[in-house]
């Protein structure tokens, strides 16, 4: 299984897996153009893909879900029953709704499934929002971003990935002190807002464990945030859990990343 992050970021968000014959896409929060733009980057062309999973409604992870399950008809747009009627999916010739807490097989169409995936419900204040973990040939990645508060409940089912996609949002004290309007900065940092540098260090002490080798600093803001204080707090977390050893990488929101093997 590779998975490839294309864009990270307030401005639209999307990652390419593919996993044996099967290709998909968590979140297409990017516009039709420029998700073309990304695909071309990465040498995949977007008839190749089999799957949407959607984390959640909000426009920037769901964008052009429902254009491209339009444009595709053997596409399966995979999101929370609630969003079934959501402007942007509503165009997808097919929607699956998904179970959260379900292991749910996919694949090629008219081929045996050959990946698994689990919607797992965090905290957001796009109701309901979801984090995934990916398993294949006995691989594991995860996906957690837009995550208001560390849930070390919730999020139990995602311990232990091989390669971690997580948000590291902000800097707290950057975001106090910067230009953002009151409002905004009480819904980043609120319950159902978005994860801190500190508070996704403590979700990382929660999921890593001894199989994790990469992890992925994701939806970092370009405001409030800067990749050398993320990693810094990253690079922190993993030495006191005995783990120097994992890569730790920036997702951008204007470059795709490296195309990882899980």
């Amino acid at each position: 299984m590779h998975l490839q992050v294309l864009s990270s970021g307030s401005q639209g968000n999307c990652t390419l897996v593919r996993a044996g014959n099967t290709n998909l896409l968590v979140d297409a929060g990017l516009t039709i153009r420029e998700l073309g733009n990304r695909f071309e980057k990465a040498g995949f062309l977007p008839r190749g893909l089999h799957h949407i999973l959607v984390t959640h409604g909000h426009l920037d992870h769901a964008r052009s879900s429902g254009i491209l399950g339009k444009r595709h008809a053997h596409l399966t747009v995979h999101c929370c029953e609630r969003l079934m009627g959501n402007r942007a999916l509503l165009r997808a010739k097919r929607l699956q709704k998904l179970n959260v807490g379900a292991q749910m097989e996919i694949g090629v169409p008219g081929r045996d499934a050959e990946l698994s995936y689990t919607a797992v419900k965090i905290p957001h204040d796009a109701d309901p929002t979801v984090a995934f973990v990916l398993e294949h040939a006995g691989r594991r990645a995860v996906i957690l971003t837009d995550m208001g508060r560390p849930a070390k409940r919730e999020t139990a089912p995602l311990h232990d990935p091989h390669l971690l996609v997580l948000e590291f949002n902000h800097d707290e004290s950057m975001l106090r002190e910067g230009g953002d309007p009151p409002k905004l900065k009480q819904r980043i940092l609120g319950n159902g807002g978005h994860l801190s540098n500190d508070q996704a260090s403590e979700v990382l002490r929660d999921l890593a464990g001894p199989n994790l080798h990469t992890l992925v600093l994701a939806h970092l803001s370009q405001r409030n945030n800067t990749p050398e204080l993320a990693i810094a707090a990253a690079h922190g977390t993993l030495s006191e859990l005995g783990l120097g050893h994992v890569e730790v990488l920036v997702a951008l929101q204007d470059e795709i990343g490296p195309n990882l093997e899980v």
